[in-house]
């Protein structure tokens, strides 16, 4: 069994992260800003996984080596991150960021982590610029060139250059690695709770608009949970210092985004033209290839009926649009 420390542990992403690899079997190390006030629930098999709970600042670089020497993983997970664009003044998103990815992957690395695990973002590809934006083609891959433009994304851009840093003064003794997660929705956010913007999942796909801005991406967190499992087992088989999209297999909208990316990309009507049916803008088929993953779900099959749509007789999904095409 391996000792894993997930970093955010407490976060909307590193709850199910945490929870989803204790029941897998792995001693887990969770670590936040604070330590959890309450115990969590039991998990799916009704007992709950023990899981070890360290309150720590990433950002002090004596404090994050303590940490590794004192907990010795054999795997660490990197989410700890300040996670909305423009959350923060600028200046200090980058700052954060990028220091916790050196911190924590410099001091894992001295502490004897043999697999070192980074969560960046797809924002490191630049869209939704005020400049503007068009990629080379669609879907997306990880070959797209980075374009970041806002400090959120840019710090994302350099914890994979930290992955790939140190794996280049490293060899293969140690095996990094980063992964840029779709829009996390988390599994009480099919049940109607608010996801990160503070839109439901619901209005997300009743009202493009609000979709539009991460370009239709998303992914489960349960999801992002299994891919952690596949790279894990598999990072001694990929490049060292890889990066991988992790999403779901289809878009967070009921049109197929060849009519809905040229409404919010202006000029993308021929790069977008593929795009036909359900499919994302995002690709995985390289984490498909690489890890043999693949995500168990989808909007299609989590969303929990519309209660209000129930009781009006409407058909679920029947929103401010009129139709739904699913």
């Amino acid at each position: 069994m391996s000792r894993v420390l997930v970093t955010g542990g407490a976060g909307r992403l590193g709850r199910s992260v945490v929870a989803g690899l204790a029941e897998a079997g792995y001693d887990v190390v969770s670590v936040d800003r604070s330590l959890p006030s309450a115990p969590e629930s039991a998990g799916s098999t009704g007992r709950r996984p023990a899981v070890e709970h360290r309150s720590a600042d990433l950002t002090d670089p004596d404090a994050v080596h303590a940490l590794m020497r004192s907990t010795r993983p054999d795997a660490v997970i990197n989410l700890a991150a300040i996670a909305v664009p423009f959350s923060a003044p600028e200046h200090v998103i980058l700052r954060t960021n990028a220091v916790i990815a050196h911190n924590v992957a410099g001091a894992a690395t001295e502490a004897g982590a043999r697999r070192i695990v980074m969560a960046s973002s797809p924002t490191v590809l630049g869209y939704g610029s005020p400049a503007g934006w068009l990629p080379p083609a669609f879907p997306l891959t990880e070959e797209t060139p980075p374009r970041p433009w806002h400090a959120y994304g840019l710090s994302k851009h350099v914890a994979e250059q930290v992955a790939q840093m140190f794996a280049a003064a490293r060899g293969e003794a140690v095996r990094y690695a980063s992964f840029r997660p779709c829009y996390v929705i988390a599994p009480e956010e099919w049940a109607g709770a608010p996801t990160q913007q503070g839109h439901t999942v619901r209005e997300r796909l009743d009202d493009p608009a609000l979709a539009a801005p991460a370009l239709f991406n998303y992914v489960d967190a349960r999801d992002v949970t299994s891919f952690l499992e596949a790279l894990l087992e598999g990072m001694g088989a990929i490049r060292n210092g890889d990066t991988f999209f992790v999403g779901a297999a289809d878009a967070l909208a009921r049109r197929p985004l060849a009519e809905l990316v040229p409404e919010f990309v202006p000029g993308s009507e021929r790069l977008a033209a593929g795009l036909t049916g359900t499919a994302p803008a995002f690709s995985i088929d390289k984490a498909r290839r690489v890890l043999g993953w693949e995500p168990a779900r989808s909007w299609r099959t989590e969303l929990q009926e519309d209660p209000v749509a129930a009781a009006s007789g409407q058909p679920a999904g029947a929103g401010r649009h009129g139709r739904d095409t699913a």
